[in-house]
């Protein structure tokens, strides 16, 4: 050998894909079939990380100097408080965690669009026009009705999966050959 690293094949972790692909369409089944049990689940899964990451962070303040002790400090607490509000309270989290993500979306659709229109009426062009306007109709349709929108995450994210986890299947078969 003289060093030099060689490239692995795609070929050689086909499986990969595989696996990906089938554990996508488990979960999409699983968010179509049960959405309630299995937003529960995940919120409880993301309880638990939050809640290790958080402690983590507080450990980072004595360990790792690389950041500033305060921002290490704040996302320890704020990662712990949330891990332990969302298993003390997996059933009301299951509703606020998608609310929360559906707001998030709904304001970064709003300053989007308003970038893009900006910038299609300085130049841009109709393209990005176009885009700034579709992305503020959806912002402004995800908060006006945040908690219905959430409902739709298990639904979306179910289809999502499944048809991700069939394109990495098909994927896989095609890598291996």
């Amino acid at each position: 050998m003289t060093g030099i690293a060689t490239p692995i094949r795609q070929s050689n972790h086909w499986w990969i894909f595989l696996l990906q692909g089938f554990a996508g369409i488990i979960l999409g089944g699983m968010l179509l079939t049960e959405p309630d049990a299995t937003m529960v689940a995940l919120t409880t899964l993301l309880g638990f990380y939050w809640l290790v990451t958080g402690v983590l962070s507080l450990v980072q303040v004595f360990a790792d100097r690389s950041v500033p002790w305060i921002w290490s400090l704040l996302a320890g607490l704020v990662g712990i408080l949330a891990g332990i509000f969302v298993l003390r309270h997996p059933l009301l989290a299951a509703v606020t965690v998608p609310t929360v993500l559906v707001i998030v979306l709904g304001v970064q659709g709003l300053i989007m669009g308003v970038i893009e229109v900006v910038g299609g009426l300085k130049g841009g062009g109709l393209g990005s026009f176009v885009l700034g306007v579709i992305n503020i109709v959806v912002g402004v349709l995800l908060l006006a009705s945040p908690i219905a929108a959430a409902f739709a995450v298990p639904l979306v994210f179910g289809v999502l999966l499944l048809v991700q986890g069939v394109a990495l299947i098909i994927w896989a078969f095609r890598v291996r050959a």
